[in-house]
């Protein structure tokens, strides 16, 4: 896939803003044909070569972008040659979107396993061990803590790690005992 057509992807681009941000977006937006000088790049786009530096470093760390060094034999400085690898982007996402299911998962399972209770005057949450230290009392406010029902929060996460393990075709080990007894 081009990098045009990928940048045209909605999701892909809210990726990469959350990666780089506002002020790397620009530098995430205009990836080059071929081997580029983050100096060359921050001149193209009028922008602080910290901030091109920046972004290129982190697309760096998350396999987006690799570069090369070489070094100048007279003065000896080292000049780095930045290459744009999109091609890792959707390999990327579903690592991302599979680091998402899991602390969904351990989450919802938090959630499910623990009591809580909320202060209604200024919304602090406790499990249920803090709230019998302090009382029962909220330790801000002194007032009455009540039992809280999570049962909407905890729905919502199941809902969401359904629809990200169909995203992903991952199945669960519930959903692959019955196979197994079928063999």
């Amino acid at each position: 896939m081009a990098f045009e057509e990928l940048l045209n992807d909605p999701v892909i681009q809210k990726y990469l803003h959350e990666l780089v941000g506002p002020t790397g977006m620009p530098v995430a937006a205009a990836p080059p044909d071929g081997e580029v000088t983050d100096e060359e790049l921050a001149e193209e786009l009028g922008l602080e070569l910290n901030d091109v530096r920046r972004a290129l470093f982190i697309l760096y760390e998350n396999d987006l972008a690799s570069y090369r060094r070489l070094r100048d034999e007279d003065s000896g400085w080292l000049t780095y040659l930045w290459t744009f690898e999109y091609e890792n982007i959707p390999e990327q996402l579903e690592f991302e979107m599979n680091r998402l299911l899991e602390a969904l998962d351990e989450r919802r399972e938090y959630e499910t396993n623990n009591e809580f209770y909320l202060c209604g005057q200024c919304q602090l949450r406790f499990e249920f061990g803090e709230a019998m230290e302090f009382g029962f009392e909220c330790p801000q406010c002194g007032g009455q803590v009540e039992t809280m029902d999570n049962d909407r929060l905890v729905d919502t996460m199941r809902r969401r790690i359904e629809e990200l393990r169909d995203e992903l075709n991952v199945r669960t080990e519930a959903e692959t005992e019955p196979e197994a007894a079928d063999a």
